[in-house]
């Protein structure tokens, strides 16, 4: 099969789309989990911001003039991020995945990003096996946390909107946590309202991008990850992401009622450093 690669446009949105949706069930039902992505609709509207904005490379895969699959590298910061791919069902198996994944891989190296970084379900085998292949180390086992939200504070740590000069603030602990920051995706979500910051003793000591697996977290101890948890409005997508080695902020989420829905994996390709703080990654990274 001749496979023709070609940069994304707003107008494969609907089509890559469905495609986006069809692939993630159908790897969920083969292995009896919930699909990561609810509806036709939400894959649409994931497709659509990442084919709209300058600072997403997107590649999609042709197959005799039909579109078959796509995939996206997320350049806002300085630390690229993978995804979502996706292949037509009735193609999978085909490699069309390896070009797709290659591509974005190609890009990163072009443009000289230092790291890049993914996750996968640890139960789609055939992806993980895929990225190491490619050169991914496996860092971090992740856990998918789902439930009604919470509703509570926790003493001396308050949480509030974040305000357009917290974003410094919030830059520095991302750096002082993980060794680089997240400033791309911070100006997005102030300008879409999403972020949250906890105080302690009168200091930022925390942040959340909202609280859902596209959403991340930074913070300097669990207390003011528990409170932006707590503070959350609800729980967006399949869940939240939390490393499963914290095990003080897993087991306090299952002592709020808090469900395990399925567990991941944080891949990575170039420079990594071990967290220095506390976190909760985005289903990219």
């Amino acid at each position: 099969m001749k496979v023709i690669l070609r940069p994304g446009t707003i107008e494969d949105a609907t089509e890559c789309g469905r495609i986006c949706y069809e692939a993630f069930k159908s790897i969920a039902d083969q292995h009896h989990f919930p699909p990561e992505i609810s509806t036709v609709e939400v894959a649409t509207a994931i497709i659509s911001t990442r084919l709209s904005h300058p600072d997403y490379y997107s590649v999609v895969a042709e197959l005799d003039g039909k579109i078959v699959g796509s995939n996206f590298l997320d350049e806002r910061s300085v630390i690229a991020g993978i995804g979502p791919v996706s292949v037509d069902p009735p193609v999978m198996d085909a490699a069309i995945g390896r070009q797709l994944m290659q591509a974005v891989i190609d890009r990163a190296s072009q443009r000289r990003f230092p790291g890049v970084r993914g996750v996968v379900d640890a139960w789609h085998y055939r992806m993980l096996s895929l990225c190491t292949k490619l050169g991914a180390d496996s860092r971090e086992a992740l856990t998918t946390m789902q439930g009604p939200p919470l509703a509570l504070k926790i003493p001396g740590y308050d949480v509030r909107p974040a305000r357009e000069e917290d974003l410094p603030a919030c830059n520095r602990l991302c750096f002082r946590v993980h060794g680089h920051d997240r400033a791309g995706e911070l100006v997005d979500a102030f300008r879409q309202g999403t972020i949250n910051v906890v105080e302690h003793l009168g200091r930022l000591t925390g942040y959340s991008t909202g609280i859902g697996c596209r959403s991340h977290a930074v913070a300097e101890s669990n207390d003011d990850l528990k409170a932006l948890i707590g503070a959350a409005p609800d729980f967006s997508d399949a869940g939240f992401l939390v490393p499963s080695r914290n095990g003080d902020l897993f087991r306090w989420c299952l002592s709020r009622g808090l469900r395990v829905v399925c567990q991941a994996i944080l891949l990575t390709f170039g420079l990594y450093n071990d967290p220095v703080g506390a976190y909760l990654p985005s289903i990219t990274y």
